[in-house]
């Protein structure tokens, strides 16, 4: 049984791992810097043990990854900045080398080792690369699209109107991967981390095109669906990084081997977009995205 500190526990990526491992056996030590909030209470139910930490804290750091065996990384630019990720990331990587933990899984994006240009994929470059100087050993696992942001912002407010707005066109394929399988794979990881370590692995669960989206989205939200390519000025306008980020999926691609993965490690359960889209409940999220458009 491992004892795995595990960072953004209350988020998607973290919060997904802490349950696979939980789920597995372990033992789970669930970083956040709000342990009253609802997501660290649903993490104590499930048996995890809550402890504050704070990036920008060394001390508290320090106190909550004492006597881990691993710890699962995350580190994000939004809601903060690209350099504040980067500092934030190396004290994390600088922290757990001092505990002595035995390995550190970091999560990042696909492609953030092969200098895309995208802000937020050199930041977590980067962070990689002080990881692979720490002298702790080490496995990166580089996830592709969120296929959780689709029902979320802009997509979840045109999908109530019966569009699939994305700023791709219609016939480039995109590689995706759910939350829910970033936690699965990383559990594997860390729990078999002599085969991993020293290892930068891109993960992905599916590959789809925005019109194969759209027509599995109107499947599963049960009304008609187009994809409608957004002018990438138009995501310009509001974050330049995104702009950058859309612009290398379409002209360089996001490619991740779909089919080794499957292959290799078929006990990660990896779900299709269809699977993905068909679990959403999306009256629910419909509602939601309607009442907040009207305040």
């Amino acid at each position: 049984m491992l004892t795995v500190a595990v960072t953004g526990a209350t988020g998607a990526q973290g919060g997904a791992t802490a349950r696979a491992l939980l789920k597995a056996g372990h033992r789970v030590r669930a970083l956040t810097r709000q342990p009253a909030s609802p997501a660290a209470e649903a993490l104590r139910d499930l048996g995890a043990e809550v402890r504050q930490a704070d990036f920008d804290d060394r001390a508290s750091l320090d106190t909550a990854l004492a006597g881990s065996d691993s710890l699962f990384a995350v580190t994000t630019p939004f809601g903060t900045d690209l350099t504040t990720e980067v500092r934030q990331g190396k004290a994390l990587v600088d922290a757990a080398a001092a505990a002595g933990l035995g390995h550190i899984v970091l999560t990042t994006v696909a492609h953030a080792d092969r200098g895309t240009a995208v802000p937020h994929y050199e930041s977590k470059r980067l962070v990689e690369q002080h990881l692979g100087a720490s002298g702790v050993p080490w496995t990166v696992i580089a996830p592709a699209a969120f296929m959780d942001n689709y029902a979320t912002g802009w997509t979840l407010d045109g999908l109530r109107t019966g569009t699939f707005a994305w700023p791709m066109p219609a016939d480039r394929p995109l590689t995706l991967i759910p939350a829910a399988d970033i936690g699965a794979f990383a559990a594997l990881v860390l729990q078999r981390s002599g085969e991993f370590a020293g290892r930068r692995i891109d993960i992905a669960s599916d590959e789809r095109t925005p019109a194969q989206m759209a027509e599995i989205l109107a499947g599963a939200v049960g009304i008609a669906i187009t994809h409608q390519q957004v002018p990438l000025a138009q995501v310009r306008q509001r974050s330049a990084d995104l702009a950058a980020m859309f612009e290398y999926f379409t002209t360089v691609g996001l490619d991740v081997d779909v089919v080794a993965l499957h292959r290799d490690y078929p006990e990660v359960g990896w779900h299709s977009f269809a699977d993905w889209a068909t679990a959403q409940d999306w009256p629910t999220l419909l509602s939601a995205a309607t009442t907040n458009r009207r305040h």
